[in-house]
């Protein structure tokens, strides 16, 4: 008959052999899903409940990602033309003279900056100032523009977190998906946004 020590001790051993195992095994398993691509149809997308359990609908998780990936590239075109718009509109704007201030052409003809130069078109010689730009201005913030571009760009990286936790599944078909809808999407609307959008 073993007395209580012995079995405390007992019990320890067994139990940390448990959770040696219980580590060892998760360690390899989250190892092996971070490391390496895998292919299985049965792979959870955002979350548990999300988890194709046939062809079919690992079919249709895979179409959603591609639908997903055009969407962002969408987005980035609409932002593009918004901000063509908006900067189009802040152009066609009219100012008002500010009393104590010089017009422009005043300001032109005693700016030191100003090169003038002759211009001689089908014998007629014009005189022409060519100004130069000094420095760049920040755009006014504006009601009517502010919040619609935090709104696109708050879609805009929530669409693309959720393709990159698709791509983080370290499942091919999610990869590939995602892939595929970056491509078509770029093919569509690519030529509508720039780089920096």
């Amino acid at each position: 008959m073993l007395g209580p020590r012995h079995e405390s001790h007992e019990h320890l051993a067994t139990s940390g052999d448990m959770d040696g195992m219980d580590m060892s095994g998760t360690g390899s398993s989250s190892m092996h899903m971070m490391g390496v691509f895998q292919n299985s149809i049965a792979t959870a997308l955002f979350s548990e409940a999300w988890t194709p359990n046939s062809a079919g609908t690992y079919a249709g998780t895979i179409i959603f990602l591609i639908v997903l990936s055009v969407i962002f590239r969408l987005l980035l075109a609409g932002k593009g033309f918004a901000e063509q718009r908006w900067l189009d509109a802040e152009m066609k704007r009219r100012y008002v003279v500010v009393q104590g201030k010089l017009p422009v052409a005043e300001q032109v003809s005693t700016d030191s900056l100003a090169k003038k130069m002759t211009l001689t078109e089908n014998g007629v010689e014009e005189d022409v100032v060519v100004v130069q730009k000094r420095k760049t201005h920040p755009r006014p913030w504006r009601l009517s523009v502010d919040p619609l571009r935090a709104a696109l760009d708050t879609c805009i990286t929530g669409v693309s977190y959720l393709s990159m936790l698709a791509v983080m599944t370290m499942n091919v078909g999610y990869f590939l998906a995602v892939l595929g809808g970056t491509f078509l999407g770029s093919l569509l609307v690519g030529r509508f946004y720039s780089v920096e959008h």
